[in-house]
């Protein structure tokens, strides 16, 4: 149905004269004619009754009424879904744990008027092409995984290096150290299933095992992160790695310990990513925000990050 058509024809209702709904649309008077007598043969009903006052809505003309309305009103948001500063920004963060997630949350209370719609996409490529789309606006992920080129048109800065931690039960043989080397996890089996090759943390976690001779197992499905728990709370010999700033409740009788690893500290480096040409007046508050509280974990020395990383 073409809209100006059902434009002039609430135009005309609302006036209640052709002429006086040209001046309103800035056309002419015959082209509202024309546009109306368009309508009324598309709808094989007539919707005005021209009278000596003007021009008077028909019982079809009534009862179209409300209905053109709302095909206006449907329309209007149509476009402003897409249009830059009029929809949310759409952020992907991965999971709703993560410290993504933590630095969106903190975004959201220091600039509460900015509309935020957030989301969570699996894998680097899918985020990529999402940004590439325009179906987000913004994604944290890790840059520089091998087979994972980030394309000319989309940036990325450093954003927050997060610290990992040992994560174990009550009775494994770590629970009671307040730090933990990362050369002495060697021999100790580290759980972190749903790991899916291909994507950039399965390329992090990689990295670490090769360089550091870990045993770090992807085996068995990923049922959540309060099945994991579950399992290492109960399993003396198994722990995981969780990063310093993801959120994590578990019952009290767990006992489960979140240990430092030191010498040096492996980081997970999160980057914020966006389109180059992204016009959304939003964007550029957050990556300001982010720029304000970024900081990174020690120095080069102290700290770990695989070769591929992008520098800070």
């Amino acid at each position: 149905m073409d809209l100006d058509a059902v434009r002039t024809f609430v135009a005309v209702a609302d006036a209640g004269r052709f002429q006086e709904a040209a001046d309103e649309l800035g056309v002419t008077q015959q082209a509202v004619s024309k546009r109306i007598a368009a309508l009324e043969r598309d709808l094989g009903v007539r919707l005005f009754a021209r009278t000596p006052r003007g021009a008077g809505l028909t019982i079809d003309g009534q009862a179209f009424l409300p209905h053109a309305r709302e095909l206006l009103s449907v329309a209007e948001r149509a476009v402003d879904s897409v249009r830059p500063g009029s929809r949310p920004l759409r952020v992907d963060v991965i999971a709703s744990r993560v410290a993504a997630s933590g630095l969106m949350r903190d975004f959201h209370r220091a600039y509460p008027g900015v509309d935020l719609d957030v989301v969570m996409l699996h894998g680097f490529d899918t985020a990529v092409s999402a940004l590439r789309s325009g179906a987000i606006d913004a994604s944290f992920r890790a840059v520089g995984a091998p087979g994972l080129p980030l394309p000319q048109d989309i940036e990325s800065v450093r954003v927050l290096d997060e610290p990992l931690q040992l994560l174990t039960g009550p009775a494994h043989v770590l629970a009671a150290a307040r730090s933990v080397p990362l050369g002495r996890l060697a021999g100790h089996r580290i759980w972190m299933p749903g790991i899916v090759p291909g994507t950039e943390w399965a390329a992090y976690y990689d990295a670490l095992a090769y360089e550091f001779g870990l045993a770090i197992e992807a085996t068995g499905p990923n049922f959540g992160s309060d099945a994991l728990l579950d399992t290492v709370a109960d399993t003396p010999a198994l722990a995981t790695f969780m990063g310093e700033l993801t959120r994590l409740v578990w019952p009290a009788n767990h006992g489960l310990r979140r240990i430092p690893v030191t010498g040096p500290t492996p980081v997970y480096p999160h980057s914020l990513l966006w389109r180059r040409d992204n016009p959304h007046p939003a964007l550029a508050t957050l990556r300001d925000h982010l720029a304000a509280a970024s900081a990174g974990h020690g120095t080069p020395e102290t700290v770990w990050t695989p070769e591929w990383v992008l520098p800070r």
